[in-house]
């Protein structure tokens, strides 16, 4: 009998052991947590990259996006050309590099998503990860409209000419010019030329009434195709800006886009992780063409002068400040709720930080390139029309629907280069919404994990997020809808509420969490320390800096007037409803713990691998902060102990 309980217990031990082990391979040390029993029949485990590559770039298609090409380019231009760089890296080193290997770290060492992983290493802060996704919602609402109105240029690119490009289609006006033809052909000017052409001018005395306006003021004057095309077809702006008066042929391409995320998404990320191979890489090869085209044309150096040649005046303007890191908070999209999901996917060996890095260097160095790319091209357009770089200069929606296509459609196979740029457009914003929706998807898994991780169950969450996210943006495309969307815009994923969620992240980790303990969970998962100055940016720099520039952001006023309309008092109640609905979590869900344990606030779920748990959390200049929160726990114990053996190998035994 003894021999029998013996070999029982030497197979319940060998059987612990291996799947210690399996866990620890396919990403991290045994853990427990609410299914510490085991495992519930029909939930499925917990997916996994396939490899690092996958992981890279799902990371890049979100952060290298329609920010880096519409947006970075022209705020360099806007805030002194060169020297926009200067508080652009500050806030990168600073502030954005911080955060992304925070949130990227965070998801890897607890293997959750945005909303529970902060809940697992400080309760009392995972109102942050709710308020994340709050915005990561905002964001695939309005996000890929602008993907509609791609496939929507897209499909009409394909058209000889460009119904951009001239006057005579019916959505035109009486006071419709192509400025471009007029400009670009100055022999027009005779007092015996032809005008009858020009679409509604038959006025035979045409050059006569222009011989006292030079090419700059009728440039102004002028009601351009490529306008009247944006505003009066694309958009259907009315007079009374209705928003239940949808365009159903946007409302198309908006159901086409919804589709295409749909099923980037439906089978989970081993899926996923397949797609952006393409949709991450293809487009950095229509922008090297584009790049190259651009950089050949007559005009692209003065365009390139602009772009870079620094104003040191602009250096002491806080707004330049705060444009920066702005930007910098878009572009690496952090405070979304994304860069946790997706890390949460990693093996816990995998080396996060190094990544990190790179993924940082790969984002900045895109937007520098793509601003060559954008200016070159602009600076064609400036010098044919004979114009200053400041009057065909846009920036959102305006660059990338108005004045590119513009300059586009001065070129020799000017459809071909029309195609080629709006489907970069696509493709950019097509992988940052699909990994938007996939953070959401992750998000949400992860607080019902019973229900959904079971088969068939994610097909029907995404489908259900898509269906919702397609139903409230046919707002976003009605006649009024370009408000909503500025709105969103504007507020949603507003500077002050990244920046405060910064605030909120860096506080938790580094101060409640510990910093001390946090580096020292890196340090385990990547096998050495991350460069110490981290450490003392989550501490204080990151806070500061990101506080003052919220402040400033407070202290100005932000007025939308779109094409000569204004939609009144009215959005600025939307706006503040928009800002104030995801950093209303935060506090709420500071009292919830507070009413439930008021003792176990800040202490990480006992799941989560500690190797120094009897070290202090936080030190600062060899003086104790924090004390250790927690005493060695006897997972710890044993997992240290399986992997020595491990270590050791068959032969030690």
């Amino acid at each position: 009998m003894c021999c029998v309980c013996e070999c029982v217990c030497v197979c319940v031990c060998v059987q612990q052991t291996e799947t210690m082990a399996e866990e620890t391979e396919s990403g991290g040390p045994a853990r427990g947590g609410p299914d510490r029993g085991g495992p519930r029949e029909g939930v499925q485990p917990r997916e996994k990259w396939d490899n690092k590559m996958e992981f890279i770039f799902s990371m890049a298609g979100e952060i290298i996006g329609l920010g880096n090409v519409w947006r970075f380019p022209y705020l360099c231009f806007k805030n002194g050309g060169g020297v926009f760089f200067i508080p652009y890296f500050v806030f990168l080193f600073f502030c954005g590099i911080p955060v992304f290997v925070l949130e990227t770290a965070l998801g890897q060492y607890t293997s959750e998503g945005g909303a529970t992983a902060w809940k697992k290493i400080c309760p009392i802060f995972q109102g942050v990860g709710l308020a994340s996704q709050v915005i990561v919602t905002y964001l695939n609402i309005y996000y890929i409209v602008v993907l509609a109105w791609a496939i929507f240029y897209l499909y009409h690119s394909f058209k000889s000419p460009l119904p951009w490009s001239t006057c005579d289609n019916q959505w035109n006006t009486k006071s419709c010019h192509a400025a471009v033809n007029i400009l670009v052909n100055p022999h027009l000017y005779q007092p015996d030329s032809n005008w009858s052409f020009l679409n509604n001018i038959t006025t035979a005395d045409f050059s006569v009434n222009l011989s006292h306006i030079n090419e700059t003021d009728l440039y102004m004057m002028a009601d351009l195709p490529e306008e009247e095309f944006w505003i009066n077809r694309v958009l259907r702006m009315s007079d009374d800006m209705s928003m239940t008066s949808i365009n159903w042929d946007l409302a198309l391409c908006l159901l086409i886009a919804w589709v295409m995320c749909y099923f980037c998404t439906w089978k989970g990320i081993k899926f996923t992780g397949k797609v952006v191979y393409f949709t991450a890489t293809f487009p950095y090869l229509l922008l090297f063409i584009i790049f190259i085209r651009g950089v050949t044309l007559p005009g692209a150096g003065e365009g390139l002068r602009y772009y870079l040649t620094p104003d040191f005046s602009k250096i002491a303007d806080p707004q330049v400040w705060c444009d920066a890191g702005t930007q910098v908070f878009f572009s690496y999209a952090v405070c979304q709720g994304v860069l946790t999901s997706l890390g949460s996917y990693n093996k816990y060996n995998n080396n996060c930080y190094r990544d990190c890095l790179a993924l940082c260097f790969l984002n900045s160095a895109t937007s520098i390139f793509a601003g060559f790319a954008v200016f070159s091209v602009l600076g064609f357009m400036a010098h044919g029309l004979d114009l200053s770089m400041s009057e065909v200069v846009a920036s959102g929606p305006g660059l990338a629907f108005i004045a590119y296509p513009k300059a586009l459609s001065m070129l020799p196979g000017s459809s071909f280069w029309a195609v080629l740029f709006f489907v970069m457009i696509l493709f950019l914003g097509l992988d940052t919404q699909f990994v938007c929706v996939e953070s959401l998807v992750t998000a949400i898994t992860d607080l019902f994990p019973a229900y959904l991780r079971r088969p068939r169950a994610r097909e029907l969450l995404v489908l259900a997020i898509t269906v919702a996210c397609f139903l409230l943006g046919l707002p976003l495309i009605s006649q009024g809808g370009i408000f909503l969307f500025q709105l969103m815009d504007m507020y949603g994923a507003s500077g002050i509420t990244l920046l405060f969620i910064a605030c909120c992240e860096t506080i938790a980790i580094a101060w409640v969490y510990g910093a001390d303990r946090f580096y020292d969970n890196i340090e385990d998962m990547i096998g050495y320390k991350p460069f110490p100055v981290l450490k003392y940016c989550w501490l204080f720099i990151t806070p500061l800096l990101c506080g003052f520039t919220m402040l400033y952001n407070l202290t100005q006023r932000h007025s939308l007037v779109i094409y000569g309309y204004s939609p009144g008092a009215w959005a600025n109640v939307v706006g503040s409803i928009l800002i104030i609905t995801p950093l209303m979590c935060i506090p709420i869900f500071i009292f919830i713990p507070l009413c439930k344990n008021v003792s176990n606030m800040t202490t990480p779920s006992d799941d989560l691998r500690q190797v120094r748990p009897d070290k202090p959390i936080l030190t600062l200049c060899n003086l104790v902060i924090f004390k250790a929160q927690a005493q060695p726990n006897s997972r710890d114990e044993e997992y240290t102990k399986v992997m020595m053996e491990e270590a050791k190998g068959p032969d030690h035994h």
